[in-house]
């Protein structure tokens, strides 16, 4: 019998998976819509600035200037020959990208926290039905007369659990 979550495995993926893929996909396309035009421009900025034709440009652009002010190009005079002025427009380049690569990762942060609420979310529901589905398989063994091989696991799986309780736990671990 097939159903959304079971799949022939020649076919890929299930449909319900397939759903679950386009609806974070949609997600995605609809918060980087929804982003700034400023967020948008330091995204931008930062994904150049993170690539190869970055590095290629400024060894380009870093080295003629340091190969010119060190006199090895005949017929160009040199502009810097302490390198001063080189030092001062790398160092405010850096300040610069610094603070665009930070507002890049604070917005990847804010999306990684909505993604860890959503799996705390997503876990807590399943730990939830688990506990029932354990409730329900204790009752129907007792109604069989089924023992089970370890009636404390049974039990255990069988107790909610207290999302905050859990919290507080691992809180007074950490200190």
């Amino acid at each position: 019998m097939r159903n959304d979550i079971t799949h022939d495995p020649g076919e890929g993926l299930s449909p319900t998976l397939e759903r679950n893929i386009q609806a974070l996909v949609a997600r995605r396309r609809r918060e980087q819509h929804a982003a700034k035009g400023q967020e948008k421009v330091a995204d931008a900025i930062t994904a150049f600035t993170g690539s190869m034709a970055f590095v290629y440009l400024h060894v380009a652009v870093f080295g003629f200037w340091i190969i010119a002010n060190l006199h090895w190009l005949p017929g160009i005079p040199a502009w810097d020959e302490s390198f001063v002025v080189l030092a001062m427009i790398a160092s405010v380049e850096a300040i610069f990208l610094s603070t665009f690569v930070l507002i890049s990762q604070n917005r990847m942060s804010a999306a990684a926290d909505k993604r860890a609420d959503l799996d705390l979310q997503i876990s807590l529901l399943a730990e939830h039905e688990l506990t029932k589905v354990a409730r329900l398989l204790t009752q129907i063994a007792e109604r069989l007369d089924v023992q089970p091989d370890s009636k404390r696991d049974l039990e255990e799986a069988s107790r909610d659990i207290a999302p905050e309780r859990v919290l507080d736990r691992i809180e007074q671990t950490r200190s």
